[in-house]
């Protein structure tokens, strides 16, 4: 009897779990509105060409992948079959995607990718989610306007520091008082 309750229990746990089920289908941006015009950008990712996001701007990319997001920021590479794989494109700032010139350009722009998949590793080898989160938060407030950070929704920033989002929304509304308030 208690083997048939347990094996029922384990039944109902895995027909309610979906592991496709994903926000990626609509990112809704904090102040409300729906992103859409990463699809285009997507489809650019998607056609085999590598780009690079423009170093003179302050520009990037977020890129969602099925588990995690990663940032491609000025001067990185992106598409290619590095890109394949992505499931939605969030830019920042006013984005331009350049055409490589020549074979030394391209090596540059995938060692450029290369450290900002550093600096978000670095972020994300913090254990405590509240400080990965603020972490995150401070380098995109380093480099792009607060304005613009602002509207980035919490998934991004979840998907790129491995957190929930709902833990990206309490860091933001309570700052640096969430360490002293919760322990992970």
């Amino acid at each position: 009897m208690d083997s048939e309750q347990h094996r029922r229990y384990q039944t109902s746990m895995i027909s309610t779990y979906y592991p496709e089920t994903s926000f990626l289908d609509s990112v809704v941006m904090a102040d409300g509105t729906e992103q859409s015009q990463g699809s285009d950008i997507l489809t650019r990712l998607h056609s085999g060409k590598v780009f690079i996001v423009n170093s003179r701007r302050r520009n990037g990319l977020i890129l969602f992948k099925r588990y995690h997001a990663e940032f491609a920021g000025p001067g990185a590479a992106v598409g290619g079959d590095y890109d394949c794989d992505c499931q939605r494109a969030l830019p920042i700032g006013n984005l331009s995607l350049l055409t490589p010139e020549c074979n030394e350009e391209r090596q540059k722009a995938y060692l450029i990718r290369r450290q900002w998949i550093r600096l978000i590793k670095q972020i994300t080898e913090n254990p405590v989610p509240g400080q990965r989160v603020q972490k995150i938060l401070d380098q995109f407030e380093q480099y792009f306007p607060p304005e613009i950070v602002a509207l980035l929704p919490d998934v991004a920033f979840a998907f790129l520091v491995g957190v929930l989002p709902q833990t990206v929304g309490i860091v933001r509304r309570l700052g640096s008082e969430v360490d002293n308030r919760f322990h992970y």
